[in-house]
């Protein structure tokens, strides 16, 4: 099972990308933004749920991320679900292509965020589809966890 991240503080995270994939190689991206996609972003107004990489001649691409037009903006606000490009080395590229074609793995954001320097980056991970009975076990396993919380804590007070 891949590991679970920090949230880091003002950090998007998608939520849904754990509970829908399992996740495995994790790694950074710089994303190209324009000027009112990063004072939104600064105010937390974006969405992963339905969001993607996809790769293009070269380019990835995060497709279906939506980034909601900046409240104080003027007409050339920006569109909120064009397809953003990726910042990553042409190695890491072709990692990826290689993985996603030939091993059938999706690429997923799960969280986006500033770095100490103030850059927009990705967190993407490596991603495979899961069936509805490994849901269900997910959801089982987590109930079970609460359950034994709640005694441990009933048994101590």
């Amino acid at each position: 099972m891949a590991r679970k991240t920090p949230a880091r503080p003002g950090a998007i995270v998608n939520k849904r990308a754990r509970f829908d994939y399992h996740l495995f190689d994790r790694f950074e991206a710089g994303i190209a933004l324009k000027g009112t996609e990063v004072k939104s972003l600064r105010a937390g107004q974006a969405d992963l749920s339905d969001a993607f990489a996809r790769i293009d001649d070269g380019q990835v691409l995060l497709v279906g991320c939506q980034i909601q037009p900046y409240s104080h903006g003027t007409h050339a606000n920006h569109d909120p679900k064009r397809a953003r490009l990726l910042l990553l080395h042409r190695r890491e590229i072709r990692r990826l292509a290689g993985k996603v074609t030939l091993r059938g793995f999706t690429v997923v954001p799960i969280s986006i965020y500033f770095d100490k320097n103030g850059r927009a980056k990705v967190e993407l991970a490596l991603a495979r589809g899961k069936t509805k009975a490994d849901k269900r076990q997910d959801l089982r396993a987590r109930d079970d966890r609460r359950e034994m919380e709640r005694a441990m804590r009933r048994g101590r007070g």
